[in-house]
């Protein structure tokens, strides 16, 4: 994909390519990493896209596997601390701080369940084909991620 196209799919679709690597990482050079190598990808890709679902899924799909490609490398940096990045970060409420960190803070199968089901809308099934994994397991990851947030907001959202 080249030119305008390629334009327009980078700007469009990088913020959700950050995001997926991020939940993988929680790390802002390697996620800023893993847009550049997707959009390499896309930008030689020699194909068609149908329609801009099928450019989405296409670069989701290769950012969890770049993320898993390079999670295994000798070179993977390890986590700076999430709030050094989160300080970046701008809430409109409290209560949305508290769950950036509380699934920031969820074991990475249940945070990378979370962020595809809950921030990209994506389904369990599509989910699973992205993920290779068995559709029954994606809903078991999101129903025990949605356990540990719950334990963890109600302590925290009781406090105040």
């Amino acid at each position: 994909m080249r030119g305008q196209a390629f334009e327009e799919a980078a700007e469009k679709y990088k913020d959700h390519i950050y995001a997926v690597a991020f939940n993988y990482f929680r790390n802002q050079a390697d996620a800023d990493d893993i847009v550049q190598d997707v959009l390499l990808k896309l930008y030689r890709a020699d194909r068609e896209f149908e329609s801009d679902d099928h450019v989405r899924n296409w670069l989701l799909r290769v950012a969890v596997n770049q993320c898993k490609k390079v999670s295994v490398s000798s070179w993977f940096r390890k986590n700076m601390p999430l709030e050094t990045y989160a300080e970046s970060l701008r809430y409109e409420t409290p209560e949305k701080s508290d769950l950036f960190f509380a699934v920031m803070n969820l074991p990475k199968k249940y945070r990378i369940a979370v962020h595809l089901f809950y921030y990209e809308d994506y389904s369990t099934r599509e989910i699973a084909d992205m993920l290779k994994l068995k559709e029954a397991t994606v809903r078991t990851r999101l129903l025990r991620a949605r356990k540990l947030l719950k334990e963890r907001l109600s302590d925290v959202w009781n406090e105040e």
